[in-house]
């Protein structure tokens, strides 16, 4: 899967803030990303990233996830 830094994600599962919107940060064998409600940043493996993933928005425009 195409995941870009500076990406926006919409996951299907919410951070406990309740934000679903989170911006990549740094791509590899883990993601860092940012929750887009509260501003936390957390390190996550890719693999639950990409089968979490709902929507992927580049630059404004939505991106087709699989």
């Amino acid at each position: 899967m195409d995941i870009r830094v500076n990406d926006e994600l919409t996951l299907k599962k919410p951070h406990p803030c309740g934000g679903h919107v989170f911006s990549v940060l740094r791509t590899g064998m883990d993601f860092k990303i940012r929750c887009q409600n509260c501003g936390r940043e957390v390190m996550v493996p890719r693999a639950n990233v990409e089968k979490r993933i709902k929507k992927v928005v580049r630059e404004g425009v939505e991106v087709n996830v699989k």
